[in-house]
């Protein structure tokens, strides 16, 4: 039967909330959420409230009941009802609820909100018209601990709005101080306590992992934070601030959550966090006076980048979605490296040790220099470029260097979109503390094959068995194979130029060969 609006709105406004309640219930499925705005604008009890909301909430996951909700009206209805003060609300101020059922009517509006926006580019051209993000920071700022979920959702929303608008992500990153606002939810969340300008106690080893709650918020928060620094931070005047991110990144990097998933979870989201930091404002995870370091390394403190290390090496294990999983830890790793020498000293300490035995291929193993090195040819070109550039940085970027540990074949790729096919540095400079080699790697030496990077047994030459006939007849089957081959474009023969880059076999000779001279009885 055809639900009529009318029965419900004088149902409600003969003041029985509880029958209003039932019959929203029951007819539940045949509302309209043109209907239900309606009779959220004119009931003001809590339960029929939320239970408009429920349904709304089921309903907009459905992108046609969308179109009366995702409109100027339909979400400053639902931002009241959230109690949270956007542009076009008349200055009113929205107290806090007061009761459970109030605060669950704040809640369910918050969800709808969130899926509303998520689903429609209309609503999210309306939030970011009526400042919806604005009214978020200012409602995150008052809001108490014990309202768990209501600050939950309104940072998932912050999250979406600043996921899907990058107008609304450079606004709060400017005017509407949210890195503040995000880095004290943070502080507050984990527990943080400095000791040092930029160096939080470590956990006491009794403590307890963070309580659910506090994780759940702290992954919001981490996520919101994301996409606000996902934009240029050049300016020198934020460091400051993104030094304290970094410094909670590290602990909570240092942190015990309750799972094993909980804990990669939040590492996960630390690392792409980490990524959009400048890299100058990361000295902050190894300078820990207050804690001290390893002598060593000058005194720097290497326990995250070994945390890092780790993180990484269980991501390769995993041995699916590299590109998500793995590369943004390989180029935090990398980018790291290559500003912070002793963040490069320990990693190449860790990853690539002094070569002793060389008689296995570099990808066959199970260290971690093997495994990067079988990635160095693996099919996906982000992955495959991720791990060549961290070993070759590791290396500080000389080629001699990198081929050792790689050998030729493996290295190929990556220097030949380098352009160092001829060998020499890339452009970093580095510090020019020298790698020694081992006693075992210098007398091996002579006998490696520079392709595969370990020592093969001598094999057979199958031309010993050959008359010069049959070499020369060999020779020209091969070059016609080769002719036949590049005529139909199936290959393309290539050689390398003077400045180490490849080009068509043609060109290369030419640029080697010597210019005809001009002087004929010179032989």
């Amino acid at each position: 039967s055809e639900m009529s609006l009318t029965a419900i709105l004088s149902v409600i406004d003969g003041g029985d909330d509880k029958g209003a309640e039932k019959l929203l219930q029951k007819y539940n499925i045949e509302v309209k959420s043109q209907d239900l705005l309606t009779v959220l604008r004119r009931s003001d009890h809590p339960l029929c409230q939320s239970t408009c909301l429920e349904t709304l909430r089921i309903l907009s996951r459905d992108k046609r009941v969308l179109g009366p909700v995702a409109t100027k009206e339909g979400i400053l209805t639902l931002a009241g009802l959230a109690r949270i003060l956007v542009a076009g609300h008349d200055g009113e101020t929205l107290e806090e609820a007061q009761s459970a059922e109030e605060e669950r009517v704040v809640v369910e509006a918050l969800k709808c909100l969130c899926n509303v926006v998520f689903n429609s580019v209309p609503a999210q051209q309306v939030g970011a018209d009526v400042k919806l993000a604005e009214g978020l920071c200012a409602r995150l700022h008052s809001v108490s601990s014990s309202h768990h979920e209501v600050g939950l959702f309104s940072l998932r929303l912050l999250f979406l709005l600043s996921a899907l608008r990058t107008d609304v992500r450079g606004m709060l990153q400017k005017e509407a101080g949210a890195v503040r606002l995000l880095t004290d939810i943070l502080e507050r969340t984990l527990d943080v306590l400095w000791v040092g300008p930029y160096e939080a106690a470590p956990p006491k080893p009794e403590a307890l992992p963070i309580s659910l709650e506090n994780n759940e918020l702290a992954m919001e928060a981490l996520k919101a934070l994301f996409n606000i620094t996902m934009s240029d931070s050049s300016d020198e005047d934020n460091d400051h601030q993104l030094r304290l991110i970094a410094g909670i990144m590290r602990h909570l990097l240092m942190l015990k959550t309750h799972t094993e998933a909980k804990t990669e979870e939040a590492h996960s989201h630390t690392i792409n966090l980490l990524s959009n930091l400048p890299v100058r404002c990361l000295d902050v995870l190894i300078d820990i006076p207050v804690q001290g370091g390893m002598e060593e390394y000058g005194g720097k403190n290497m326990d995250v980048v070994q945390i890092l290390l780790d993180f990484m090496e269980k991501r390769i294990d995993k041995g699916t979605n590299y590109k998500e999983g793995l590369t943004p830890v390989l180029s935090l790793m990398t980018e790291s490296s290559r500003y912070h020498r002793e963040i490069r000293r320990y990693l190449k300490t860790q990853v690539l040790p002094p070569l002793k035995d060389v008689k296995e291929r570099p990808e066959i193993g199970c260290t971690v220099r093997n495994k990067l090195v079988r990635l160095m040819t693996h099919i996906d070109m982000a992955v495959k470029q991720g791990a060549a550039e961290f070993l070759f940085v590791l290396c500080k970027e000389s080629v001699d260097n990198l081929l050792k540990y790689t050998g030729y074949g493996n290295a190929a790729g990556l220097l030949m979109a380098r352009g160092l096919l001829a060998g020499g540095r890339g452009e970093t400079q580095y510090s020019s503390d020298e790698d020694s080699d081992t006693e075992e790697y210098k007398s091996a030496k002579p006998f490696i094959n520079p392709i595969t990077g370990h020592i093969e047994h001598p094999m057979p030459n199958p031309m010993d068995e050959m008359t010069e006939e049959q070499k020369e007849y060999e020779a020209q089957k091969l070059v016609s194979m080769i002719d036949e081959l590049s005529r139909k474009e199936l290959i393309r023969p290539m050689g390398v130029m003077k400045d180490g880059t490849l080009a068509p076999l043609g060109e290369a000779i030419h640029e080697c060969s010597p210019p005809p001279s001009s002087d004929s009885d010179s032989d």
